[in-house]
C-alpha cells in the first residue's frame, strides 16, 4: 500500500489506546491495525510501543496521588515482574546453590534461556521412576470454570509432586527457587511429564487470559504465570522438540510470543519436567 495512503499514526495511536480502555481484545484491535494496512510486524510494534508509553503515563498519574484508587486501564496495562536469573561468575554460567549451570543459548524475545546441568543424571532418573506408576491423562486449564479439563490438544501422561514432599523434591525446588530468583512459594507443583509416540502438546500459553469467565477462579490462587521452566529429564529418540511458531507465525498476540508446543514424539519416549513460576504465592 502507498504510504501516503496510510491512516495518520495519532489517528492510530489514539485508536490502540481508546480500544484497550474500552477493553477490547489486543487481537481484536490487531486486525483494526492490520486493516488500515499496516504488516503484522508493524502493527505490533506500534502497538507495543503505544501502550508502554500510556502504561508509563499512567504509572506516573497513579504516583502522584497514591491515595486514589488507580482505575482498570492501569492494572490491565501493567508490566509483571518476572524471574530474572542472575549471572554470579561468569556471563554464561549460574552458581546455583551446589552446581554450576551453564547457559548454552539464549533468546530475546521472548526472552527464552537454555541452560545445562540445571539437574544431574541421577535426578533425572530419580524423578522418571518416582512418577512412572503414578502418571495420569495430562489436562488443561478450562477457561470456562477455572477448574481443570481433557482435551485432545494435549496427549501426555502427568504427575504432581508436592513441594518439598521428599529431601530429592525439596532440594530441586530450592535449586529452581535460587536460579530464577523467584521464592519457592510461589511456584506450582512440580509436573513430571511423559509422551509417547505421536503425544504432544499442540501451540499453547502457559498464562491465562485474565478476560475469560474461568481466569479468575485461577488467578485467584497465587495470580498470573509469569514464568516456565521446562527440563528435560531424557532424550527422545526422534522428536518431541519444543517448538516457538510465533518465531514465524503469520500473526499471534502482540505483546507476547510465547506461544510453543510440545512437538510430537517420533520414536521412543519423551520425559520432561515442568515448574510454572506466579506472581503471587500459589496455593
Amino acid at each position: 500500500m502507498d504510504p501516503k495512503s496510510l491512516p495518520d499514526t495519532q489517528y492510530l495511536e489514539r485508536l490502540i489506546v481508546e480500544r484497550t480502555e474500552a477493553g477490547q481484545h489486543p487481537e481484536a484491535t490487531l486486525a483494526e491495525l492490520i486493516a488500515t494496512g499496516l504488516s503484522c510486524d508493524e502493527a505490533t510494534d506500534l502497538m507495543v510501543t503505544e501502550l508502554e508509553k500510556r502504561l508509563g503515563v499512567l504509572q506516573t498519574n497513579a504516583q502522584r496521588n497514591v491515595a486514589a484508587t488507580q482505575d482498570d486501564s492501569v492494572e490491565a496495562l501493567r508490566k509483571l515482574t518476572v524471574p530474572n536469573p542472575r549471572r554470579t561468575r561468569t556471563d554464561n554460567l549460574f552458581r546455583v546453590i551446589d552446581r554450576d549451570v551453564r547457559i548454552l543459548g539464549e533468546h530475546r524475545a521472548p526472552h527464552v534461556l537454555f541452560v545445562g546441568n540445571l539437574l544431574s543424571a541421577t535426578e533425572c532418573d530419580q524423578l522418571i521412576a518416582l512418577s512412572r506408576q503414578n502418571m495420569r491423562a495430562s489436562t488443561v486449564i478450562d477457561m470456562d470454570s477455572g477448574g481443570e479439563k481433557f482435551s485432545g490438544d494435549r496427549s501426555s501422561t502427568g504427575a504432581a509432586l508436592t513441594r518439598l514432599g521428599l529431601p530429592l523434591i525439596a532440594r530441586i525446588e530450592r535449586r529452581l527457587a535460587e536460579f530464577a530468583q523467584w521464592p519457592i512459594e510461589h511456584g506450582e507443583a512440580l509436573q513430571i511429564l511423559r509422551y509417547g509416540p505421536g503425544q504432544e502438546y499442540k501451540p499453547h500459553y502457559d498464562y491465562v487470559d485474565p478476560t475469560q469467565p474461568g481466569a479468575q477462579p485461577f488467578l485467584a490462587r497465587g495470580g498470573q504465570r509469569v514464568a516456565s521452566i521446562v527440563m528435560y529429564l531424557n532424550t527422545p529418540q526422534a522428536g518431541g522438540g519444543t517448538a516457538f511458531p510465533d518465531f514465524s507465525y503469520e500473526c499471534a498476540h502482540p505483546s507476547s510470543r510465547t506461544l510453543h508446543a510440545g512437538s510430537p514424539v517420533l520414536k521412543g519416549e519423551k520425559w520432561v519436567a515442568t515448574k510454572w513460576l506466579r506472581e503471587g504465592e500459589h496455593h
